[in-house]
This record gives structure tokens, C-alpha cells and sequence, in this order.
């Protein structure tokens, strides 16, 4: 067994290198229901921005259920690592169109208006 990570392309069927982010601050459902996130990932498909599997409500899955979109990437500065849904496996891939994070100024976990004083007893492992 090879060591070495498997590598999206441009042209892997799911993902769509032009498609900008569906918002930059925060997971959208989350945003709508006024409730909050641990780290948030984009859809390489569509852009959809959705929280991840530690967050309590765990939207980005969500998202590859409803729509089957099985690529998302991290959408945390620094972090460009995708993972496919599908074959459960992170991997490596093409640079999505920009912005490829969230701005600074939006918290992680957060945003902070919202985050619980207890918000660790909230999240999944």
C-alpha cells in the first residue's frame, strides 16, 4: 500500500474550480437558526459553506446527503486539504476560486456572539 495521498485534479467529476464561496462568514444554515460552528467547510461543487462533523449540527455532511456532492475542503485559514465523502479519505487538490478561507475576523469555533460559555460539552469527537 502506497503512502502517498491521493490527488483531486481539475477535471475530477464533483468538483467545479470556478465556483465561488456561497458567503464567507460563517455556515449558512447555522447563520439562519442563529446557532454556531467549530470549523467550517466549503463544497467543491457548488461553494456551499457548512460546519463541520465536530460542530453540533454537522451541516457540511448534511449537505453531501441532501445533494450528493461528495468533495468539501476546509474553509479554515492555512488548510486546503479536501475530503470525499464518498471514499471517507482526505485528500489533496486543486486551489478553489477565492476567497479559499474565512476572514480573519470570523471566530473559530464562533462566531463568539453566539458560542456557549460551555461550548466544548456541545461538540462531537
Amino acid at each position: 500500500m502506497s503512502n502517498e495521498a491521493t490527488v483531486l485534479s481539475t477535471d475530477s467529476e464533483g468538483i467545479d474550480v470556478t465556483a465561488p464561496p456561497l458567503g464567507t462568514g460563517g455556515c449558512v444554515e447555522c447563520d439562519a437558526a442563529q446557532g454556531w460552528w467549530v470549523h467550517l467547510r466549503r463544497c467543491a461543487a457548488c461553494g456551499h459553506i457548512g460546519c463541520c462533523d465536530s460542530s453540533p449540527a454537522q451541516h457540511a455532511t448534511a449537505h453531501y446527503r441532501e445533494t450528493g456532492h461528495r468533495y468539501m475542503q476546509s474553509f479554515e485559514p492555512g488548510e486546503s486539504w479536501y475530503w470525499d465523502f464518498t471514499g471517507e479519505v482526505s485528500l489533496d487538490g486543486p486551489e478553489l476560486a477565492a476567497p479559499t478561507s474565512k476572514p480573519d475576523d470570523v471566530a473559530t469555533p464562533g462566531p463568539a456572539d453566539r458560542l456557549p460559555a460551555d461550548w466544548r460539552a456541545h461538540i462531537h469527537q
